[in-house]
């Protein structure tokens, strides 16, 4: 793979986010007080808009009881990149 072709989609990052918050049983207007981040913020990152950073992520891990790591791993699973 080409350096040019190494790039994060943002809609699987926010499917798996938004997977998380399903199971979780929560709205994004919950989650995003939980995170302390604006719903509108949320709604982007989980419509594939907008890229989360890493406190972003830590936030929305911290708000959805689970840790960081396993929603990147979640992630790299669903872009089907070798672990």
């Amino acid at each position: 793979m080409e350096m040019s072709e190494m790039r994060l989609n943002p809609i699987v990052v926010g499917e798996v986010i938004a997977a998380y918050r399903l199971r979780k049983g929560v709205t994004q207007e919950v989650l995003s007080g939980l995170a302390d981040i604006g719903r509108t913020h949320l709604s982007a990152i989980e419509r594939g808009g907008r890229k989360p950073t890493l406190e972003t992520l830590y936030r929305i891990s911290l708000a959805l009881d689970v840790k960081m790591s396993d929603i990147v791993l979640d992630i790299e699973r669903s872009l089907g990149k070798p672990l």
